[in-house]
């Protein structure tokens, strides 16, 4: 008698599962490499902006004072007044001066970029406080003379309103909603702030993932309301108030947020003045 063996295969149905099975487990590396790959463009631009902020303050040790942002047609050079005025072209809605502080990596134009290929963005204080304050807040010699300006980007009137002369201007919310942009000073209104109206002399910030450079002049690269406040244009939210908070979804209050800041308060930077010998 002869006995038949019958190889039996996978059905269709085994077949599909190990098929999905397999889907699963490519789909979970392929959201997990995603996800490492994100925290690490993250982490590699946190550390461009700590290293523009040192090259900064090391540009304002040699120089005196803190340079002006690069405007969109200045090449990564400060964008300033011509005469030694030191008046910045653009104060809030400028780009990091790559070029003049040293720093890389650079594009072809010679602008500072993020770990997105994104140009990093700068802005500095412009504003100084009206010398009427008790107590006073700079050296002129009387309550009714008003500080030199512009402040923190001209050497000479850095020493004369001298290192108790704090910014007006800069103010960073948690949040864009209820701020008042418009105000004198700008605030945060009813919002939450994150720092102090007289505390930040210059913010350097990415815009994130999310930011379409080829698009800037517009309003392009703002996913939500927070980001808006951040994308600074002359036809947008060219103002002194910034927002900061941790990475946000689409679902959020303030719509999708992925924005890295950084800023440099005026206490840091008349240290490292005072230290170096600068000031006063």
């Amino acid at each position: 008698m002869t006995r038949v063996r019958l190889d039996r295969g996978f059905t269709l149905v085994e077949m599909a599962m190990v098929l999905f099975i397999i889907a699963l487990l490519m789909g979970s590396m392929m959201y997990t490499l995603s996800a490492q790959t994100e925290q690490r463009a993250r982490g590699d631009t946190l550390r461009s902006l700590d290293e523009a902020k040192e090259l900064l303050l090391t540009f304002a040790i040699v120089n005196g004072r803190l340079p002006c942002p690069a405007s969109a047609t200045s090449s990564g050079a400060e964008a300033d007044s011509p005469g030694g005025s030191r008046n910045c072209t653009n104060y809030y809605s400028g780009f990091l001066p790559a070029r003049a502080i040293g720093f890389q990596p650079q594009d072809a134009s010679g602008y500072a970029l993020d770990a997105w290929g994104n140009r990093i963005r700068y802005a500095v204080s412009q504003v100084a406080p009206v010398n009427s304050q008790t107590p006073r807040v700079c050296r002129p010699v009387n309550p009714t003379t008003a500080p030199a300006t512009p402040h923190f980007t001209h050497k000479d009137n850095l020493k004369t309103n001298g290192i108790d002369c704090a910014p007006n201007d800069i103010v960073i919310c948690s949040s864009s909603s209820i701020i008042a942009p418009g105000a004198s000073p700008p605030s945060c209104n009813t919002a939450i702030p994150v720092t102090n109206q007289q505390l930040v002399a210059a913010v350097i910030w990415s815009q994130g993932k999310n930011f379409a450079y080829s698009t800037w002049s517009g309003v392009a690269g703002q996913a939500g309301a927070d980001e808006s406040v951040n994308n600074k244009t002359s036809a947008n939210s060219n103002h002194a108030v910034f927002v900061a908070h941790p990475p946000a979804p689409a679902s959020a209050p303030g719509g999708e947020f992925d924005d890295l800041m950084i800023w440099i308060p005026a206490g840091q930077l008349y240290g490292r003045l005072v230290a170096s010998g600068v000031l006063p």
